[in-house]
């Protein structure tokens, strides 16, 4: 029996292959990862969390930029994500086509890919320079969320508590009953 190892693919290959895909695909340490389409509910949590954060920097005239999923993010030549929601900080980033580096906040909204967003992509996120990553579970009604630039360990939150968006310093914090029961 022959012992094959799977092609590793760079960010070139990925984005050459794919062009413009309607899949959910993303490239984790040169692997290419398909995920599931997102339900109603959390197209709603991201949508609601996109706003809030958008009227925030709007509000106090920041120069950071949220963005929604579909949206490429080359976080290496090995690693190219979709995040839900996240919020981009440094403009020079950002190219008509995608963005080039790592995030300053991530948010993923769990559905049937749980293992993804807890294991791979916060190995991804914490190791490749994203200041902050929150994981949503509607399921379970918590948030887990990990402050990188002050511990590697997770606070857990569950959805009836305000949650400090640390890249702001705390000035914003989201209850995420709030956007869904509001």
């Amino acid at each position: 029996m022959e012992n094959t190892v799977p092609k590793k693919y760079t960010a070139d290959d990925f984005f050459e292959m794919l062009p413009e895909t309607k899949e959910h695909l993303e490239l984790h340490d040169g692997e290419i990862v398909a995920l599931a389409s997102p339900n109603v509910l959390h197209h709603d949590i991201a949508t609601e969390l996109f706003t809030e954060l958008r009227s925030y920097i709007r509000s106090k005239g920041g120069s950071g930029k949220p963005f929604l999923a579909p949206l490429d993010v080359k976080l290496d030549d090995q690693n190219v994500v979709q995040p839900d929601v996240f919020v981009v900080c440094d403009r020079d980033k950002i190219d008509s086509k995608r963005i080039n580096g790592a995030p300053d906040l991530v948010i993923e909204i769990m559905s049937s890919n749980r293992y993804i967003d807890l294991f791979r992509k916060l190995d991804l996120y914490s190791r490749l320079g994203v200041r902050e990553y929150w994981i949503v579970d509607p399921r379970d009604r918590k948030t887990i969320v990990y402050f990188f630039e002050q511990t590697d360990y997770p606070q857990i939150f569950t959805f009836d508590d305000s949650i400090p968006v640390g890249i702001f310093g705390g000035e914003l914090s989201i209850a995420i009953s709030g956007l869904i029961n509001g």
